[in-house]
């Protein structure tokens, strides 16, 4: 009788203890402070964060950081740096810019993975993909513009004829205002 007390006791003592301590929760507050911290870093440097979330993996089994540390030169935040041997990363202070990855000597030494703020996942690792990944990234950009500029063929004619047309006639108006005078 006494031990099934002892162990009710228990169970209830263990049942206050889960409802008090949630482990996602924690781990949910802990990540949303270290983003805030990683914005307020950027933000004392002049620097804007373009990515939501992000991991750097450098594979020191492939890393020739003593002989060249190309990538720690190419980093614009000093994320990267040269430490016990090896080349170290501060996460709090990586853009994930794929500069270090274009600059790595070693293909898929360094790994970069990152989500946009759309929700799109980029991960590259050699300086080919880096390139062509940056490429279509700002072939996507230049259609958007020259959608907004020129949202359809119609009104692309239409912008066209408005041109020609000024130049035509502030030309007519020169050659008038230079038989004027």
């Amino acid at each position: 009788m006494k031990q099934r007390e002892e162990k009710q006791k228990a169970c209830n003592v263990m049942k206050v203890e889960e409802e008090n301590l949630d482990i996602f929760r924690m781990l949910s507050e802990s990540a949303k402070r270290r983003k805030e911290e990683k914005t307020r870093l950027l933000e004392s440097l002049d620097l804007k964060n373009f990515f939501d979330e992000g991991n750097i993996i450098i594979n020191m089994r492939t890393c020739k950081g003593a002989e060249c540390k190309l990538c720690i030169k190419a980093c614009p935040t000093n994320a990267l740096y040269w430490g016990y041997g090896q080349v170290k990363v501060i996460e709090e202070l990586c853009l994930y810019c794929a500069a270090c990855v274009l600059n790595c000597i070693v293909s898929n030494c360094i790994t970069i993975s990152r989500k946009r703020t759309e929700k799109k996942t980029e991960k590259f690792g050699t300086p080919r993909e880096a390139l062509m990944l940056l490429n279509s990234l700002s072939n996507t950009k230049r259609a958007r513009i020259i959608e907004k500029r020129f949202p359809s063929q119609k009104g692309y004619i239409e912008i066209r004829i408005r041109e020609i047309l000024k130049r035509t006639i502030g030309n007519a108006k020169t050659e008038l205002a230079g038989e004027i005078f």
